[in-house]
């Protein structure tokens, strides 16, 4: 049995995970679970999975959960909490499906203890790639994708020769704007932005893939988890998103893991991996699918994959400036405090406006995100 810490339950990604472990409970233990203010979902998954400990980030949302459970598990509390539990708790692997840069601390601190890490939090790399792979090796901690497209080319790498392989080709939906033209993308809603044609996300995440940012993080994470560089990543819309991403060999052979979108495939495997085992998630029914597209993404219209494939590029703390500004810029907009297409030109303010740096360490990284949130807010 395998004890499970899963960082941010009551988030789709979470709820997904509970999902898989329930299907697997005779492998899996939940250890302990944790969210940021959600204590009516929390409430019910503590009934369910009887975890040791969970973690509320909201101090007075956990003090009413204390008040209204009878379950014996302890509750802590804040970002204390969250470093106490993946510092010194007795588990044996991490589930990362925390959102943002508030993934970082506490998957390093799991990272030390040379915990297998389930990795949905794609920030942890973008904002600290070097810092974190390098721990990863040091202490033996294996870093396993659980994002669609990482966990597609992780797939495609198996039993493959890295110096064999040409490029890596992340798959992009397109999201919900694939077709409007950037005239029409000045008056587009909340509403509309967040109404994804595939995948059922989070509110942060499917922002980010109506921007494209999210593919732009993605290429800086598969940067760090797979050693490519930036001319050996390349992005393509497929707005079916059945396959997932693919890997181009030296021969020109391509290789792609394909199914329909569920999130519970790239879960169980980084769960389950070397292995592979049986299940009813997903049944893929070619017949039905009839087709499947593929185009070069605009980067004028999607400025933000442009944005983060410069920051890549430029290296440094430039995609940890990138990271934040985009959180900061996707707060202000489901606020409606700026317009869609004002959420790359707050991202070009400040990653033109902030002073890189070339170091890289962890007091660097927490001082560069904390200045940019600020630095961000000057934006009008």
């Amino acid at each position: 049995m395998k004890k499970i810490l899963l960082l941010g339950s009551t988030g789709s990604i979470g709820v997904s995970t509970l999902k898989v472990l329930e299907e697997f409970k005779d492998y899996f233990e939940v250890f302990a679970l944790t969210t940021n203010s959600n204590i009516e979902l929390l409430q019910e998954q503590i009934k369910i999975f009887n975890p040791r400990f969970v973690v509320v980030k909201d101090k007075v949302k956990a003090e009413q959960l204390k008040n209204s459970i009878s379950n014996s598990c302890s509750i802590l509390s804040g970002d204390e909490g969250l470093i106490e539990l993946t510092s010194s708790g007795d588990y044996d692997i991490l589930v990362s499906a925390l959102v943002g840069f508030a993934g970082l601390l506490p998957t390093i601190e799991s990272i030390k203890r040379g915990k297998r890490i389930a990795l949905a939090n794609k920030e942890t790399l973008v904002a600290a790639g070097q810092i974190v792979m390098n721990l990863a090796e040091k202490h033996n901690s294996e870093i396993i994708p659980v994002d669609s497209e990482h966990s597609a080319i992780f797939q495609c790498l198996v039993g493959e020769s890295r110096k064999r392989v040409n490029k890596l080709i992340v798959t992009a939906s397109g999201g919900p704007f694939l077709n409007k033209s950037i005239s029409e993308l000045n008056s587009v809603s909340v509403a509309e932005a967040l109404n994804h044609p595939n995948w059922d996300m989070g509110s942060k995440i499917t922002i980010d893939s109506a921007t494209m940012m999210n593919k732009g993080l993605e290429v800086i994470e598969a940067n760090w988890l797979f050693g490519f560089e930036k001319d050996k990543i390349d992005v393509v819309i497929h707005p079916q998103s059945i396959i997932h991403s693919m890997i181009e060999f030296i021969d020109g052979s391509i290789k792609a893991q394909l199914s329909i979108p569920d999130m519970k495939l790239p879960i169980q495997y980084a769960l389950s991996y070397p292995d592979r085992w049986e299940s009813n998630f997903v049944n893929t029914n070619f017949p039905s699918l009839h087709e499947l597209t593929f185009f070069e993404p605009d980067l004028v219209k999607f400025n933000c994959l442009k944005l983060a494939y410069n920051a890549m590029e430029q290296g440094g703390t430039a995609p940890c400036i990138l990271n934040a500004a985009n959180e900061i810029a996707v707060e202000k907009f489901l606020k409606e405090e700026i317009t869609f297409t004002q959420i790359p030109e707050l991202i070009d303010f400040s990653l033109n406006g902030m002073e890189d740096s070339s170091t890289i360490d962890h007091e660097t990284i927490l001082e560069y995100d904390r200045q940019t949130r600020i630095f961000s807010q000057k934006f009008t």
